[in-house]
C-alpha cells in the first residue's frame, strides 16, 4: 500500500516547486528512491500535462562508476546527460542512501576530474531549466540524525511539505535588504569575517529549488572576504566527513584552512583555482530544521544558521568565481551553539539566531510554524 503522504509530496514538488505545464519535459533522477514513490511522480507529471522522463540510479553503482574514471569517460558521461539536460524544461532529482560515506574510498583527483568534466551538466541544469532537489529519508538519515527511523521520517514530512507559500511572504523583506547592502560582518565564537555583496543580489529560496527550504542567498565580492569564519557543524563532502572546519581569509582567499583531517580539506580546496574563493553566503530559518544531519540540504537551513560557500558561484548571485566544487559549510549561530552576529552595513539584523528588525522578525521560528 502507498504511503498516503507521497502524493502530496509528489503534487507539491510539481505544481509548486516546478510549476510543470502542459507538454514540458521533466527529468526525474532518482537514486535509491522507493518505486512506489517514483510511480507517484510520474503520475502527478502526467497529471499536469507534462511528460516525465525518468533516471533510476544507485549510490553503490555510481561508487564502482567513479572509482575507475578518467578523461574520457566522463566526458562521455557529460555528452550523453548534457544532451538530454537540453531537451528538459524541469528537473526533480530525489536522493536517498544507505550509506552517506559510499564514496569516501574512491581516489580524490578522481572525483575532482569526474566533477571538473561533469561540470557544464550542472551549470546547464541549475541556470536553464526549472529544478528541485530533496533527499529521501533513510535509516542511515535517521540515524545521523539522532532519531528513530519513524520519527525522522515524520519530521522529513511535516518539514518537506510545510506551508512554503506563507514562508516566501516573510522571505520578500530579507531579500530586499540584502539587495541593497554592502557590508556583511559575522562575529561569533572563533569567528569575526567581514566582506562585501555591493551589487551582487540576492535570492530567495521558498520551496522551487530545494526542499526543504528556507534560505535567502546572495554571495561575496570575490576579492572582498578578509578574517576567520569557525564553523561548528559537521559537512560531508565527496564521501568524507568533516568537522571544526576554520577557513582564514585573506583578499577573498582562503590562505588556510583546518578540521579534523585538514589534508583532505585542503586536497578539496586545490581542486581549481576557483576552489579557494567563495560563490555564496547565505542565511537559513526553517523552523522544523534545529539540528545538524550532515546531509547539506537539510543542514544549511537549519534555523539560526548561515552558510559560506568555497567554490562555485551561481549565475544569479555571480561574483564570476568559478570552479568544480561548491561546498556548503554551515554555522549555527543559536544560543546553544556558541551564539554569534550578523551585522549588514553596521546594523545588528540577526543576534543568536533571532532577527531584531521588525521587517525581519516573521522569519523567526514562532512566527514561521
Amino acid at each position: 500500500m502507498t504511503d498516503p503522504r507521497f502524493p502530496k509530496l509528489a503534487k507539491l514538488l510539481v505544481e509548486y516547486s516546478t510549476a510543470l505545464k502542459k507538454g514540458e519535459r521533466a527529468l526525474l533522477d532518482m537514486i535509491d528512491v522507493p518505486d512506489e514513490f517514483t510511480i507517484e511522480l510520474m503520475r502527478a507529471v502526467r497529471a499536469a500535462g507534462a511528460v516525465p522522463v525518468v533516471e533510476v540510479r544507485h549510490t553503490r553503482v555510481n561508487r564502482e562508476l567513479l572509482r575507475q574514471t578518467s578523461q574520457s569517460h566522463a566526458t562521455l558521461i557529460r555528452d550523453i546527460e548534457l544532451s538530454r539536460m537540453k531537451r528538459m524544461k524541469a528537473y526533480i532529482a530525489i536522493r536517498g542512501t544507505e550509506n552517506a560515506n559510499e564514496n569516501a574510498d574512491v581516489a580524490s583527483d578522481l572525483m575532482a576530474l569526474y566533477s571538473r568534466i561533469t561540470r557544464p551538466v550542472l551549470n546547464y541544469r541549475v541556470n536553464k531549466t526549472r529544478w528541485c532537489v530533496l533527499r529521501w529519508p533513510t535509516p542511515s538519515m535517521a540515524q545521523a540524525a539522532g532519531m528513530s527511523t519513524e520519527a525522522f521520517e515524520n519530521l522529513y514530512f511535516d518539514v518537506c511539505t510545510m506551508d512554503y507559500r506563507k514562508m516566501a511572504r516573510a522571505m520578500t523583506p530579507l531579500e530586499r535588504l540584502m539587495r541593497k547592502t554592502d557590508r556583511v560582518q559575522i562575529k561569533g565564537p572563533g569567528t569575526d569575517l567581514s566582506f562585501s555583496i555591493k551589487g551582487i543580489g540576492a535570492k530567495m529560496c521558498r520551496g522551487d529549488r530545494n526542499i526543504p527550504d528556507g534560505e535567502v542567498f546572495s554571495c561575496p565580492i570575490k576579492n572582498s572576504i578578509n578574517g576567520r569564519i569557525q564553523f561548528n557543524t559537521p559537512t560531508l563532502y565527496s564521501g568524507t566527513k568533516f568537522e571544526n572546519v576554520c577557513l582564514e581569509f585573506s583578499e577573498g582567499k582562503v590562505i588556510k584552512a583546518t578540521a579534523n583531517n585538514t589534508k583532505r580539506l585542503n586536497e578539496i580546496l586545490d581542486t581549481d583555482a576557483g576552489a579557494r574563493y567563495t560563490g555564496e553566503f547565505s542565511l537559513g530559518f526553517n523552523p522544523y530544521i534545529q539540528n545538524p544531519m550532515c546531509d547539506i540540504l537539510f543542514d544549511e537551513k537549519i534555523a539560526g544558521s548561515l552558510h559560506l560557500t568555497p567554490g562555485q558561484a551561481y549565475e544569479e548571485c555571480d561574483n564570476t568565481n568559478r570552479s568544480a566544487v561548491h561546498w556548503d559549510m554551515v554555522l549555527i549561530q543559536r544560543p546553544e551553539w556558541g551564539g554569534g552576529e550578523i551585522w549588514f552595513d553596521g546594523e545588528l539584523i540577526r543576534k543568536d539566531g533571532i532577527f531584531l528588525t521588525p521587517e525581519l522578525k516573521p522569519l523567526n521560528p514562532d512566527n514561521l510554524r
